[in-house]
Parts: C-alpha cells; sequence; structure tokens
C-alpha cells in the first residue's frame, strides 16, 4: 500500500465560529456566525508546568498539570457583521462576568466526518471576551483583544446550510 503524500494545511482550513445571542423578551437564541475580516486569531495553550529535580537524577523533570488557552484576536471593523458588532457592544458597554462569555467553535475542515455528509468535526470552548484596544490603525477601525478559557473544551461535529457562513452542532461530546 502505497503511503499517502504530505500535505501543507493552510490557515483557512481551520475556522472560527462565535455564539451569537438573539432575541428579546423570550427564549436567545445562539447563532454560530462565522468569524470573518479577523486579522488576528492565533491560540497560544498556556500550560500549567509541575517542575521538580529529585534528588537522584541530574536533570530537572516537568509534567503539564494543566490548561488555560487563550486566543488573542484583532479584526477590522465591518459594519453588518454579527460577531464584529456582539464584540465591539462587550467593549463599547464594558460588560463583565457572564455577559462577556462567548462559545466559540472551531472547525476542522481537515478532518470530515466519515458518516456525515459536509460535517467536521470541530472543537468548542466558552471563552471570556478580554477587549484591549481599539482604533491603532489609520487605514480601518481596528478592535484587538483576547478571548480567556472559562470552561471545557469539547468535541463536536458540525453542519452547515448556508456554505459555512454560520455552522449547527450536530452533536456533543464526540470524543476528545
Amino acid at each position: 500500500m502505497a503511503e499517502a503524500k504530505e500535505k501543507l494545511v493552510s490557515r483557512s482550513r481551520k475556522v472560527a465560529f462565535m455564539g451569537v445571542f438573539s432575541g428579546s423578551g423570550g427564549p436567545e437564541t445562539e447563532t454560530f456566525y462565522r468569524m470573518t475580516k479577523f486579522t488576528d486569531m492565533s491560540k497560544s495553550s498556556n500550560p500549567a508546568e509541575y517542575s521538580r529535580q529529585y534528588v537522584d537524577e541530574d536533570g530537572e523533570v516537568t509534567d503539564v498539570t494543566g490548561y488555560s488557552p487563550e486566543i488573542s484576536y484583532a479584526f477590522d471593523m465591518y459594519e453588518n457583521n454579527a460577531v464584529h458588532k456582539d464584540i465591539i457592544d462587550i467593549t463599547d458597554n464594558e460588560k463583565m462576568g457572564d455577559d462577556a462569555v462567548r462559545n466559540i467553535i472551531v472547525v476542522d475542515f481537515t478532518r470530515p466526518v466519515e458518516e456525515g455528509e459536509n460535517q467536521y468535526y470541530a472543537k468548542k470552548r466558552p471563552y471570556a471576551v478580554i477587549p484591549d484596544s481599539e482604533g491603532d490603525s489609520n487605514d480601518a477601525y481596528t478592535y484587538s483583544g483576547t478571548f480567556r478559557n472559562k470552561g471545557k473544551q469539547i468535541e463536536i461535529k458540525v453542519e452547515t446550510k448556508d456554505d459555512w457562513k454560520t455552522c449547527t452542532e450536530v452533536s456533543a461530546g464526540v470524543g476528545g
């Protein structure tokens, strides 16, 4: 059997979607919109480490004891963009606590679901939206900040009905 050829994965093959809530006076609906027009969306794992040196060994050993992931973000502000509008609302109105927490799904387009047509595996996690700066450019109005870990990550399956402008969760907790 021939070995599969290695193939470089472009950045656009792992795409983020943010849950934006809508509805007033009744139950809110969370819609996961594709996070478009972002100029930065880089993830840091931020592992917690336990390092020690045992008396019978010459060097130090380290174990990872936890993670506190965060995603740095920056975007050029666009009108009529639901994700931008939501983050700007959090920033401008100085929302705190649960009012500044959003679910983010990162879809891995390199991992299709074999038994599902137009379905992919994804990671979903709640993040606190931590605004940092705005207006740093003369070319476009920009916003930047960090999404910081606010809960457990789960692996899910997602699909779309609108060419990946939004995504919908098919099943939760499918693995690690």
